[in-house]
């Protein structure tokens, strides 16, 4: 039978403090409930419904799209149409960073139905992200209640209303980006780990709480990749605290399972070891200079250091009046070892999420940040602001500090709650970024909402036809309905025009049917906005895979430092090669030696990878050379391509006179 302390001491005990007594198993959900005092667990909910209802209001106020989040509906649409997870038919390109949100958004459009997917997107993504909020502040309620137990005290928000009053915090909690659930998954993480650190409370140590843990572990490298460490290091303590070898093995296999499938999967659907767009953005490479701009940028316009200084205050007080908590491990476990005890512990559940939300930043840091300002960082903190998500305020009750002491303790910590609810109203109605909000400066970093709200003259850009009133979306339809014979629009100078080259007509007879392509940057508007047959691709390599393999720019924009030249483009598709049909701005001869470049064995077989009919053989043949592959990079200049792969230069001919 299960067994419990008393509340009364006996020095006598084995255990030096604490005796045991028998009591009745509770029902299965009331192991998981909240034994809270009255007043503490009715301030806990009051203040998770409070803050839940002010980050959705505040979000709402914000809501939009990004041009970003609608790449992922343009993939989801051909996993609807059934060519795949795929952003342009006949390429298997993985242009989402997140695996989870892309099948998410598949599922949640599937059973919408006839509801546009921007609207399931919206749906989706505001309920995740509340959801991830009221998760973080239980989590840091359940980690105080053994320290509350038989106390008087309330809890109030703290961390999370420095959260919520960030306003990018409110932006990218309906931006259609995978930043909502990548707060669900944050604070379930966060709640199971304390849940798992409190054994006697929660009897976590069953298989199948275990089981669940492990898999939602497993899966923070389908949510994101740059969570792996997380998952990871979560799976690391599990088995470290592991009781049997049988328990072992659940979490491997649990936590693996899905995670190792899909990569499988991946390497041998998309012949890389990572995400296109981690390819496309060298997520390997460092810029340690620009990413301390992209920090100071965020932290800067909402004085952040002002929260933090407060928050780390709180947090040493709340680590002074913390009684230790009223429970020991199990009798029967003589085998539980001083490393296991110390890993399942509530200090090291604290440390986990403070390491990982560290850990994060540095790399994000390195990785030199975002073009979106703000957007990177935001789950990194969210993970540091966990152990003070809610905060507990104790009434003086004189018992382990005099009542005076107690009450200076008590007046101390609410006097910074103060200050902390004080500077989260300042920074909630902050501008910002201020006036460089929508400009492009050197740094690279825009507010992503307020840019497409100014460029598309719409408040709230929610669907894709909202964002035809973007410069040169409109005039896509129009080039397309104009060339029924086939063309590739490249951007022009005029916002209003495209350039066209046409298409080399097929021979008599010939079943080829006309096809479209655009080059653009702004793979999402434009992909939502024409046709499936429609090849949509990109300078950066999001979802072009020639341009996904050259190298990173050294001073381009962050987030946008790969720059295909056109000529690739022409010369990868059945394009006219020549003058008049290339714009006078290109040059025939890097069209003609980017032709032969493109005959490299090595770029003929990794195009081959992502082009060839998916077979058997192809599958076998991608994860083999799928390390290869993704190493693998090209020169962005064909002549210096050719140099590298050793071909000869194309002889051109000299282009006819124009009359």
């Amino acid at each position: 039978m299960p067994l419990l302390p008393s509340a009364s001491p006996n020095l006598a005990a084995p255990f030096g403090a604490l005796t045991f007594r028998p009591f009745r198993r509770a029902p299965r959900l009331a192991r998981f409930a909240f034994p809270y005092q009255r007043t503490v667990r009715i301030s806990l909910w009051l203040s998770v419904f409070v803050v839940v209802v002010l980050f959705g209001w505040g979000s709402w106020q914000r809501r939009w799209i990004a041009d970003d989040g609608l790449i992922v509906l343009r993939t989801v649409r051909n996993l609807l149409a059934g060519n795949g997870p795929v952003f342009n038919q006949g390429e298997r390109v993985e242009a989402n960073t997140s695996t989870a949100w892309t099948y998410l958004m598949y599922v949640g459009s599937w059973i919408g139905g006839p509801l546009r997917m921007e609207y399931v997107a919206l749906a989706l993504a505001l309920t995740l992200s509340l959801l991830g909020v009221a998760l973080l502040m239980l989590g840091a309620g359940r980690l105080y209640a053994p320290s509350l137990r038989g106390r008087k005290a309330i809890l109030l928000p703290a961390g999370a209303l420095v959260y919520i009053a960030l306003p990018p915090a409110r932006d990218f909690a309906t931006s259609g980006l995978e930043s909502g659930l990548t707060l669900a998954y944050l604070g379930l993480l966060w709640w199971m780990m304390v849940c798992w650190s409190q054994p006697l409370r929660t009897r976590p140590d069953s298989r199948a709480f275990l089981g669940a843990l492990a898999v939602v572990a497993g899966l923070s490298v389908l949510v994101r990749p740059d969570l792996a460490l997380m998952g990871g290091l979560a799976l690391i303590m599990m088995l470290i605290a592991a009781r049997t070898w049988r328990n072992r093995v659940l979490i491997v296999v649990a936590g693996g399972f899905l995670p190792v499938a899909y990569e499988i999967f991946r390497m041998g659907y998309y012949g890389l070891l990572v995400p296109g767009t981690a390819l496309a953005k060298d997520a390997a490479g460092d810029k340690w200079s620009q990413g301390m701009i992209y920090l100071a940028n965020f932290t800067g316009p909402y004085a952040l250091w002002a929260p933090v200084v407060l928050l780390v205050a709180v947090g040493i007080l709340v680590t002074v009046v913390r009684r230790r908590p009223s429970f020991v491990r199990p009798m029967e476990s003589p085998n539980y070892g001083r490393l296991a005890r110390a890993v399942q512990s509530p200090p090291a559940a604290v440390a986990f999420v403070l390491f990982s939300g560290l850990v994060q930043a540095l790399y994000w840091i390195r990785q030199g940040g975002d073009f979106m300002h703000a957007r990177v960082l935001l789950a990194p903190l969210f993970c540091l602001l966990a152990p003070v998500a809610v905060i507990p305020v104790a009434i003086p009750d004189g018992e382990k500090y005099s009542r005076e002491t107690s009450l200076w303790l008590a007046g101390a910590t609410t006097l910074l709650w103060l200050g902390i609810a004080g500077w989260s109203l300042w920074a909630a109605n902050s501008p910002g970024m201020g006036d460089d909000a929508t400009r492009v400066t050197y740094s690279g970093i825009v507010d992503e909402r307020r840019f497409y709200a100014q460029a598309t003259g719409h408040a709230h850009p929610l669907t894709a036809a909202d964002y035809l009133d973007y410069p040169r979306m409109a005039a896509i339809l129009t080039a397309l309905d104009n060339t029924p014979d086939g063309a590739l629009l490249l951007p022009s100078g005029n916002y209003n025009q495209w350039d066209l080259v046409p298409m080399i007509p097929p021979p008599p007879g010939s079943r080829q049917k006309p096809e479209h392509a655009v080059f653009f940057t702004n793979l999402g508007m434009v992909g939502m906005n024409v046709g499936l047959d429609v090849r949509v691709i990109d300078q950066i390599g999001l979802a072009n895979p020639i341009a996904a393999h050259t190298e990173r720019l050294k001073h381009g924009r962050i987030g946008h430092d790969k720059n295909l030249f056109p000529d690739w483009v022409i010369a990868d598709g059945p394009w006219v090669k020549w003058p008049p049909g290339i714009p006078g701005y290109l040059d025939q001869a890097w069209v003609a030696q980017a032709v032969a470049a493109l005959k490299c064995p090595e770029t003929t077989a990794v195009l081959s990878s992502v082009r060839a009919p998916m077979t058997p053989h192809r599958f076998v043949s991608n994860l083999v050379n799928s390390f290869r592959f993704t190493g693998y990079r090209i020169d962005r200049v064909p002549l210096y391509e050719l140099a590298r792969c050793g071909l000869p230069v194309p002889d051109v001919p000299p282009a006819p006179p124009r009359e």
